[in-house]
């Protein structure tokens, strides 16, 4: 298995290595189309999803593939790649460097590997999570392969949380930290993995913007929670995930989801009971 994930690993490292360098050719020139659901497309995102696919299915033959352009039917296969071959796309158009790829490695419908790469920034996500899986292998969370663990600090005016466009309504209350915004759900959650935010949310990402940040925030520490009454994974096969959005919190250790979980009640009614312990 040692072998299989090293193979997982540098597939991951150089496809998003590679793409990127393209990508960065074309940032900020892009022309912008809006799609059904109101969020933007370029030319540049649907060569990245071509891409990507590809590689995956020369690679991997047997794997499964689900993308934000093309592939939202999640498949029968036991090993599945969800793919997002530009998040931050709005970012992307409008010359604001701040939008990665992102690749969430999915055995039978639970994330257990994932890959970020924001070419802007020079920054790389990577981990390892087997949960329940049964799986057997490398175990941690990564950014430019130096460990990464979400933060223990006590809540300060003074730290951090993320929101996304859609869920602003939680500033009609007094809040318990400063507010950043950042356009790109899995950067959202990674920051969070990485230490340098307490929290996140997003209150409409769909299953390609969470499946590469999750595996990575719960192999930093972080607590997951769904806003909905079913759990985001295992993911169902023959299911069309491309209308389902999965409003989510991230929070840097469990004591805080009884803090942030009521203040974010206006963007998804939470149906999570948090036990202590």
């Amino acid at each position: 298995m040692t072998d299989f994930w090293s193979a997982v690993l540098d597939f991951a490292r150089g496809i998003t290595t590679a793409v990127g360098i393209q990508l960065l050719t074309d940032f900020g020139q892009a022309q912008a189309i809006e799609k059904q659901d109101g969020s933007l497309v370029t030319q540049s995102d649907q060569w990245a999803d071509l891409t990507l696919r590809s590689a995956i299915s020369q690679r991997f033959p047997d794997h499964g593939v689900l993308s934000e352009e093309v592939e939202h039917i999640f498949p029968t296969t036991e090993w599945c790649w969800v793919i997002d071959p530009l998040d931050g796309t709005t970012n992307f158009a409008r010359g604001i460097p701040l939008w990665g790829i992102s690749l969430g490695l999915l055995y039978r419908g639970t994330p257990v590997f994932g890959y970020v790469h924001f070419p802007p920034l020079q920054q790389s996500f990577h981990g390892f999570w087997s949960g329940e899986s049964g799986l057997t292998g490398p175990t941690g969370a990564f950014l430019n392969q130096k460990p990464i663990h979400s933060s223990t600090d006590a809540l300060t005016k003074n730290h951090f949380f993320n929101l996304c466009a859609r869920s602003i309504s939680v500033l009609q209350q007094p809040f318990p930290c400063k507010i950043r915004m950042l356009g790109v759900a899995s950067y959202n959650f990674l920051l969070v993995a990485a230490g340098a935010t307490l929290g996140g949310v997003e209150a409409t990402p769909k299953i390609w913007d969470l499946a590469g940040a999750w595996p990575i925030a719960q192999a930093a520490g972080a607590t997951w929670v769904p806003l909905q009454s079913e759990p985001l994974f295992p993911l169902q096969p023959d299911l069309d995930y491309g209308d389902r959005s999965l409003p989510t919190l991230v929070v840097s250790r469990g004591e805080l989801v009884p803090i942030f979980c009521p203040l974010v009640q206006s963007v998804a009614k939470p149906t999570y009971q948090y036990k202590s312990g």
